[in-house]
């Protein structure tokens, strides 16, 4: 009897160590060659979701704004930002930068104008990596020179964005990570002047082009017009960017057309079960259409995701970004695509 007992408590032991194993073996494991790449996500200050730490290396906290003073950073919710930076007790490796911008934050071109007002917001970045404890800032100037987002601009943004540069970098001192947000056609910017103070480039891969063309082609097609990824990252690379310093973006949402909203994040495209996806294999994405056959959707899968990453690799890119962390499903589907995808190269 004593020996069936034991017996037993063998076998359920090895069990409960196998479905331990399982449950592993389901989750992502992070990779050895972390340190060689980027995979990045734009985390969002109204965003209610704990990011996983595992299936990332750096984090940008959307935003930070110009302060009306044009002198400083004002942070949006700097509690979450707190939460954010607190990730690293799960993964200390990760890196954690303040994204100050976005699309319509204004200021920049008042800030950047002169010296004293470039100089004091440069300090003040410092002051904010110090105080919440970051590994730098991403500037996410939308754009130099153009007030499309109805921000103000001027003829001398784009001189005074190599200035800014140059000025947040001494301020924050070389150990710490500046990094630009980038228009996916290099316009706006003198990149060859900016190299030397930038660690990486987030190109915007993304919006380059309206429904029902594909927003965010890998590679031209009957769907799209002027722009893809291959062309963005060419032009990056003319414009005087070393490509193993391009970190390529990826979106997590979609672009809606007839009976579909302008905006659709990807955990809610997933549930559109009236339409029928499809995939355009040259341009490598896949978009939706309706009974009618017209275009309703246009959007990223994981599919898309491998297809970009193979493509980021074979030119010798840094790694990959994506917009935003809570627009994916609650399985991870997109994120766990772009951590796989750029760590197995």
């Amino acid at each position: 009897m004593r020996i069936f007992k034991l017996i037993a408590g063998l076998f359920f032991l090895l069990l409960a160590v196998a479905c331990q194993d399982k449950k592993r073996s389901s989750q992502i494991k992070t990779a050895e060659n972390e340190s060689e790449y980027v995979v990045l996500a734009y985390v969002t200050s109204w965003g209610e979701s704990t990011p996983d730490p595992a299936c990332l290396t750096h984090i940008n906290y959307a935003f930070g704004h110009v302060t009306d003073d044009f002198k400083g950073i004002r942070i949006d919710n700097e509690s979450r930002l707190q939460m954010v930076v607190g990730l690293r007790g799960k993964k200390p490796s990760l890196k954690v930068l303040l994204s100050v911008g976005g699309w319509g934050s204004s200021r920049f071109s008042e800030m950047a104008h002169t010296d004293s007002t470039r100089m004091a917001f440069a300090a003040d970045c410092k002051r904010v990596i110090d105080h919440f404890n970051l590994d730098g800032i991403d500037i996410d100037w939308e754009y130099p020179g153009i007030g499309a987002a109805g921000i103000s601009f001027s003829p001398e943004d784009t001189d005074n964005f190599s200035l800014l540069m140059r000025d947040v970098r001494h301020a924050i001192g070389k150990d710490k990570l500046l990094t630009i947000a980038t228009q996916a056609g290099a316009r706006y910017y003198n990149l060859k002047a900016v190299e030397p103070y930038v660690d990486y480039i987030n190109i915007m891969t993304y919006d380059m082009e309206e429904s029902p063309n594909h927003h965010s082609a890998l590679y031209h097609s009957e769907m799209t017009e002027e722009w893809s990824c291959d062309d963005a990252v060419a032009a990056h690379v003319a414009a005087g960017f070393p490509v193993g310093r391009l970190v390529l973006g990826i979106p997590f949402y979609g672009h809606g057309t007839n009976e579909a909203p302008e905006l659709l994040d990807y955990r809610h495209i997933i549930s559109l079960d009236s339409l029928q996806s499809c995939w355009d294999s040259v341009a490598q994405v896949p978009y939706m259409i309706n009974s009618q056959g017209r275009v309703v959707v246009n959007y990223e899968n994981a599919r898309s995701i491998a297809f970009k990453c193979q493509f980021l690799h074979q030119k010798g890119m840094l790694g990959a970004m994506y917009w935003d962390y809570d627009s994916d499903d609650e399985k991870g589907t997109l994120r766990h695509a772009v951590y796989q995808g750029v760590m197995n190269p």
